[in-house]
């Protein structure tokens, strides 16, 4: 074997250093689906939340509908409680709500009560009809 001064290659680059972004990209990939994941989950529970509420308020739609005219003082009761659930629909349910609590207020606190007049019926139809369920 001989020692000696050592041959320069001129034909072989030396070895390059490659950058490498694979965590990044991995970082990237991970929050990516976390965000899907938590958008997913946020929907379906708004989404399962919304049916229930939406059984409450046909239920609601139902019984208004039903609302039996023959006892004014517990017609008048049934109609703002049930009604209320509605009045938060937009600016204009609250306003037809709160006009129709208005007129069946004097059938609410006395003892005893007339029939409930024709006026307060249309107030309750028309609210009926603004309805949307």
């Amino acid at each position: 074997m001989k020692t000696g001064v050592p041959i320069p290659i001129h034909d072989i680059k030396p070895l390059m250093e490659v950058p490498d972004s694979s965590f990044g990209i991995f970082l990237i990939v991970v929050a990516v689906v976390v965000i899907l994941g938590v958008a997913v989950l946020y929907f379906a529970y708004k989404y399962l939340r919304g049916q229930g509420r939406l059984d409450v308020r046909k239920e609601y739609f139902k019984t208004l509908q039903a609302v039996d005219f023959s006892d004014a003082k517990a017609t008048a009761y049934d109609i703002t409680h049930y009604g209320r659930i509605f009045s938060h629909d937009s600016e204009r349910m609250y306003e037809a709500y709160m006009n129709l609590v208005e007129q069946l207020k004097e059938y609410k606190y006395q003892k005893e009560v007339a029939e409930i007049d024709e006026t307060t019926r249309s107030y309750y139809k028309i609210y009926l009809e603004m309805i949307d369920v």
